[in-house]
């Protein structure tokens, strides 16, 4: 099947009132492609109300790593670790978080992890696949939110192995040609009404 890339035609056939949908976001994905492609955030709320649709959402999870920089600092206070810039910092961090749960997500989080070499670490791939398994017993459609390619394993059992729906929703130049392609029904972000709000560029 052909088409124009967007959102109405890659809606799956197979959508009905009583599915039970279960989402789960990598917000790290989501933050840093938003913000890189479109110098903006996604707004959550109205991206789960449109992937939900008229289907029964059991569960929203949120997946995030804390201080892993989800924030925007302004670049006068890049370097600067006051105790009142640091407090502000985690304020914000505290505000987005809280922004996530009003939208209706259950937050899944951990400290972001340094090693002594400098090395970070800041991802949630297998806590979510984890959870996405686990959950699939009472689920009938997964949605993951992410572009990450490192999920086609997951996909691929949850489909073959579970006799799960699997969708995707992620920023289309940034997702995985192959997840996108995996996914029973792809959804483009940037394709959803009122799903970006564009950031007001600090000075």
């Amino acid at each position: 099947m052909t088409g124009r890339p967007g959102i109405h035609h890659m809606r799956s056939p197979v959508s009905y009132p009583n599915q039970r949908v279960g989402i789960f976001v990598d917000v790290q994905n989501l933050y840093h492609s938003a913000k890189n492609l479109y110098h903006g955030r996604v707004n959550y709320e109205e991206l789960i109300k449109y992937l939900t649709g008229d289907r029964q959402l059991i569960r929203a999870m949120a997946y995030v790593v804390k201080s892993e920089g989800i924030v925007d600092i302004p670049a006068t206070r890049a370097g600067s670790a006051t105790g009142a810039n640091a407090a502000a910092d985690a304020s914000a961090e505290s505000s987005f978080f809280g922004a996530l749960e009003k939208a209706g997500l259950e937050l899944r989080m951990k400290d972001l992890q340094v090693w002594a070499d400098g090395a970070k670490k800041a991802d949630w791939d297998v806590g979510m696949a984890v959870d996405a398994i686990r959950m699939s017993s009472f689920l009938d459609v997964i949605i993951l939110v992410t572009g990450d390619g490192d999920f086609l394993p997951l996909i691929d059992y949850l489909k073959w192995g579970g006799g799960r729906m699997v969708e995707v929703a992620a920023f289309r130049r940034s997702a995985s040609a192959k997840l996108q392609e995996a996914a029973d029904r792809f959804v483009g972000i940037e394709d959803v009404p009122r799903a970006v709000m564009k950031i007001r560029m600090k000075k």
